[in-house]
């Protein structure tokens, strides 16, 4: 029983950390997985983001991230590039959860 118990935690655990949206923030864009620029307003990005606390609020895809500690921890490796058209798409950043996400659903598959 306990054997089991052990098991069924150890999956939530590992299939939560799977979904989390973590990103980590390189110094160098040869680096990174995908480049990003931050614009001035919201109607101008691609996604909306929403920077959480803690790793178990991220969700998958959602526009919701946690920045990890270290780049091993991440599911992607961004760069903060500083001209829009070097960017492979655009974000900006949200002051509440529920306005994270999607613009244009077509640039999503860079994150996964």
């Amino acid at each position: 029983m306990k054997r089991e118990f052990v098991l069924i935690i150890f999956l939530v655990t590992t299939i939560q950390s799977l979904r989390a949206q973590k990103v980590f923030s390189v110094d160098y864009a040869n680096q990174a997985d995908v480049k990003v620029y931050v614009v001035q307003y919201e109607s101008q990005a691609d996604l909306k983001v929403f920077k959480v606390k803690y790793q178990h609020q991220a969700t998958d895809n959602a526009g919701k991230w946690f920045f990890t500690e270290y780049a091993n921890q991440a599911k992607k490796k961004i760069f903060f590039v500083d001209y829009a058209n070097q960017a492979d798409f655009k974000i900006y950043f949200v002051d509440y959860e529920s306005q994270a996400g999607w613009r244009k659903s077509s640039k999503k598959s860079l994150m996964y």
